[in-house]
């Protein structure tokens, strides 16, 4: 990979870009949870410590979606972007700041339905993977597990996994930086873990 990542345009996303371009809001909205819901739910799973929370965060995530999108401009993808809410929502599950997230759509029965059926759909099998990856992630605190998740698991560029960090407000120039630094700190976790595999081998 060049130091900008470039890939080739994801179908999902003209197709959901083109949603929130014609002002079809909702109709973007409940596309956008189908499609990155599931991912969404596993990394919001792996992060937080229960069932319930996950719930609560991704629930949260999706209203917040939907009141974002106007001023959505298309500086990330939408999958980066609905990273960007989840985190936000998964800290304030943490800080238990939370209110009960999963009635804040339900005056929009579409949403609502679209986040009950992705919930209920994502297999927790893939979601609970019991492996020795799971157990070297979990050895790790939460700034380099959320970047390990994101790189391996989700295959985000660094520019996206910057913006996710550091929000919707960041310049061009603190993404860049940021990228860098992340690239750096990543090779630290790969030597870590690649330590702390050895001795679990031993």
């Amino acid at each position: 990979m060049t130091s900008s990542d470039p890939r080739p345009p994801d179908p999902r996303e003209v197709e959901l870009q083109a949603l929130v371009a014609s002002g079809q809001l909702e109709r973007a909205t409940e596309a956008t949870l189908r499609a990155y819901g599931p991912e969404l739910i596993g990394w919001l799973c792996s992060i937080l410590p229960g069932e319930a929370e996950a719930h609560d965060a991704f629930s949260w995530m999706a209203e917040q979606l939907w009141r974002s999108l106007p001023r959505y401009a298309a500086r990330c993808s939408l999958r980066t972007w609905c990273y960007m809410l989840a985190r936000s929502g998964a800290a304030r599950v943490r800080g238990r700041a939370h209110r009960a997230h999963e009635e804040l759509v339900s005056h929009i029965p579409s949403l609502a339905h679209a986040v009950t059926h992705v919930w209920n759909t994502t297999q927790r099998a893939d979601v609970q993977r019991q492996n020795i990856y799971a157990e070297l992630r979990a050895s790790l605190d939460a700034d380099d597990e959320t970047l390990l998740v994101l790189r391996v698991d989700r295959d985000l560029a660094w520019r996206d996994i910057a913006q996710v960090l550091l929000g919707e407000d960041a310049s061009d120039d603190d993404l860049i930086r940021r990228a860098a630094a992340l690239r750096k700190q990543f090779e630290r976790i790969k030597l870590q873990l690649r330590e702390r595999a050895a001795q679990l081998r031993d």
